[in-house]
């Protein structure tokens, strides 16, 4: 009895020891393509333009100037977004953008204006400005991806987006106003 007792023990173990390693076998095999799905989302995405959004282009030059003096605060480089499809895109998609650029929408009328954030990446300062070229109403650091809306708090007919923390950086103001041209295309 002795005998077979140990034969079992020895078949036993020899089962065990199978189950064993096709379990680990099959643990690897699952484990594999995990660690590999791990690997490649902690690699950097690529710069290709499709990663990075649209690209900024220069279609004029806007100066900030102060309300009493004309003093100049801060020249920028513009987009200028005067069709509907444009001001509807806006700087959707778009990764960064540099302090010295913006996007210059030209409305139709002069009337309470009202933006939103949808797929936008970045936070802006959105600074509204009536048909004078003064600026009515500064929305600071806006929720990028938001669909909370953006308002003007008086009519305005230009506004102007620039990257967030540009208001608060050049001391913007109700009052100060604008001038801008286009460049040559």
């Amino acid at each position: 009895m002795a005998k077979s007792s140990k034969k079992r023990t020895r078949k036993a173990t020899s089962q065990t020891s199978s189950k064993q390693r096709r379990a680990l076998i099959i643990l690897a095999v699952l484990l594999i393509p995990a660690a590999i799905g791990l690997v490649i989302m902690t690699i950097p995405k690529s710069t290709k333009k499709k990663d990075v959004g649209p690209s900024f282009f220069k279609e004029g030059e806007l100066q900030l100037l102060r309300q009493n003096t004309d003093e100049v605060i801060k020249a920028i480089d513009i987009e200028i977004a005067d069709n509907d499809r444009e001001q509807e895109r806006g700087l959707m998609w778009r990764r960064s953008m540099e302090e010295n650029q913006g996007m210059l929408f030209l409305m139709e009328a002069e009337e309470m204006q009202r933006f939103w954030m949808l797929n936008t990446y970045i936070s802006l300062d959105i600074i509204f400005l009536n048909s004078n070229f003064e600026i009515v109403t500064i929305q600071k650091n806006t929720k990028p991806q938001s669909l909370d809306g953006v308002p003007s708090t008086k009519p305005a007919k230009y506004v102007l987006e620039v990257i967030a923390g540009f208001s608060d950086k050049y001391n913007l103001k109700e009052g100060d106003r604008i001038s801008y041209k286009r460049t040559d295309r």
